[in-house]
């Protein structure tokens, strides 16, 4: 849904994520980080105020976020962490939970994730757990975050043996979407942003994958149409999604297309090597991969996303770590059931299905 503000130069898609008392409302628009404070006390009272950010974040849009929130008597302090995908454990979570005891919160307090997903991850889990939860609000600044973690809920932290396996379901009650952020994004960071928005065109809309195969260099340009027509279809495919199968009993598992071995990768690398994306990218390049060797995809199906991946200077495949390792580490993975892997595999652009019959014997020769 189109919708033009108060604002004059404010033009914004509003998208619902329809969970009974649960709902929020998505809002993608340009220059609205500013006007924040407006949007916000629309949906509470002015209240102890914590800003979770890192300190990248925390130097470019902090200060203007605060402001706004200051003017409706918000009582604003932010906490600023350190970067990186190495940075979200249960370490961070407890020194946010001492910044909330120094800031006197209670359960009508409320906790702002303005940064990237690891922010917004982190953030997310502590105010889901402390005092059993309090209100929080994701404002994403990383395209990977503003097309998928800030949306559905999801929310924790990672164990060195696993990622995400620290976490619960829990609601923001909106999501903030300023695409000027990205203007900031460094140029590795979008790229591998990209990658969800490719993985929301396998999936779930061919359309979708075929405009961003078409539009590519205008949307690296950071073109204003473009970015909202890729973060809006992508929020609008997710959203969807978790309406049906919030807590991912069924449905809501092709969200993971390309991250089983995208996460074994991470895990394996210590969080430092890959960024998500790219991980995910490899994934995704298998994942398609072990489709056609299964018969359950045509070779066109898998090429289409290599091809598009390797526009944007993504890795396709892991030529360092033993086959044997990354399928011990599936086994770990939270969408094994029953000791059974579970794999999210095209049938074409546009067209996924889960399946548990993927052999290690397929999985090896993909990985091979």
């Amino acid at each position: 849904m189109r919708y033009i503000s108060q604002y004059p130069d404010i033009i914004m898609n509003k998208i619902p994520v329809n969970l009974g008392e649960r709902s929020y409302q998505i809002t993608i628009g340009k220059n609205i980080l500013s006007q924040l404070g407006d949007f916000i006390i629309r949906l509470t009272k002015p209240c102890k105020t914590l800003i979770i950010t890192d300190k990248n974040v925390n130097a470019l849009y902090a200060d203007i976020v605060s402001k706004g929130l200051a003017a409706h008597k918000f009582d604003v302090k932010v906490v600023s962490m350190e970067p990186g995908e190495e940075k979200k454990t249960l370490s961070t979570v407890e020194v946010l939970y001492d910044a909330f005891f120094d800031h006197g919160m209670d359960r009508k307090s409320l906790v702002i994730a303005l940064g990237g997903g690891v922010v917004g991850d982190v953030a997310g889990f502590a105010a889901s757990t402390f005092m059993r939860g309090v209100p929080f609000v994701q404002v994403p600044t990383s395209l990977l975050a503003q097309v998928d973690s800030s949306v559905g809920g999801k929310v924790g932290v990672n164990h060195p043996r696993g990622k995400n396996m620290i976490g619960s379901f829990y609601q923001p009650i909106a999501v903030f979407i300023d695409t000027v952020t990205l203007s900031t994004l460094p140029r590795a960071e979008l790229l591998a942003g990209m990658v969800e928005v490719i993985k929301y065109g396998v999936i779930r809309d061919a359309s979708l994958f075929d405009y961003v195969e078409k539009s590519l260099p205008k949307i690296l340009e950071l073109n204003d149409d473009a970015l909202k027509t890729i973060i809006s279809k992508s929020c609008n495919i997710k959203a969807r999604v978790v309406e049906e199968d919030e807590r991912e009993a069924g449905l809501r598992a092709i969200l993971n297309y390309g991250h089983t071995i995208g996460h074994a990768l991470e895990a394996l690398t210590e969080y430092k090597k890959y960024r998500h994306g790219e991980a995910v990218a490899i994934g995704m390049a298998y994942a398609s991969k072990m489709a056609v060797i299964m018969g359950l995809a045509d070779e066109t199906v898998s090429m289409r996303q290599i091809s598009l991946l390797k526009r944007l200077g993504m890795p396709t495949e892991n030529r360092e770590i033993k086959p044997d390792d990354i399928i011990n580490t599936l086994y770990l993975d939270k969408k094994t059931l029953g000791g059974r892997l579970r794999f999210i595999l095209p049938t074409k652009i546009g067209e996924v299905i889960i399946s548990d019959k993927v052999t290690e014997e397929v999985i090896r020769r993909t990985l091979e």
